[in-house]
């Protein structure tokens, strides 16, 4: 079993451009959106310095962030990727499974990609993702290359927040 403390702070970059995006849409009125946390139970705690040392996850995690944009749910999960090649072993059979019961009904479900090495943001629609995971039955690599993605979806520095992800979703609701 996976521990807090193995994991690291992989994705923090990422999970703190989207937090400051999410307060920016909320006082704009655009957008209520929270984190989820994940559910651990401390296993050492340093008193010292008032902090968890390690801890383990109760229970798999769903999506990272829930809310509402101008009366439409939505739910995400925001991932980094170092390379141009990203993994689909980081998503996981759960959370592909909760994203498609959340667009069941009626809900927006969507990854946040930041390929970090050259600063970009991409918003992947559900449909996109699935796309992805189907093929690995057909014998494709368990990968999908930024060179495949839609460059509509690619995000832009607009409405003041560090990441709007908001264009990414008017535009997937434009196309339904």
């Amino acid at each position: 079993m996976a521990t807090w403390n193995s994991r690291g702070l992989r994705g923090s970059t990422l999970e703190e451009l989207v937090n400051l995006s999410n307060d920016i849409y909320r006082e704009k009125k655009m957008a209520l959106v929270q984190k989820i946390p994940t559910p651990i139970t401390p296993v050492k705690f340093d008193k010292s310095k008032g902090k968890i040392t390690e801890a383990f996850f109760e229970k798999d995690s769903t999506v990272d962030y829930i809310g509402v944009c101008q009366g439409v749910p939505i739910c995400f999960d925001a991932k980094e990727c170092a390379s141009d090649t990203f993994p689909l072993r980081n998503i996981h059979e759960h959370q592909l499974r909760f994203m498609r019961e959340f667009e069941d009904e009626d809900g927006i479900s969507f990854l946040l990609i930041m390929f970090s090495a050259r600063n970009d943001f991409y918003y992947m629609r559900l449909s996109e993702l699935e796309h992805y995971v189907n093929r690995v039955k057909e014998g494709h690599p368990a990968n999908f290359k930024y060179e495949e993605l839609d460059p509509d979806y690619f995000l832009h520095a607009m409405a003041g927040a560090p990441v709007h992800y908001l264009e990414g979703l008017a535009l997937d609701l434009k196309g339904r």
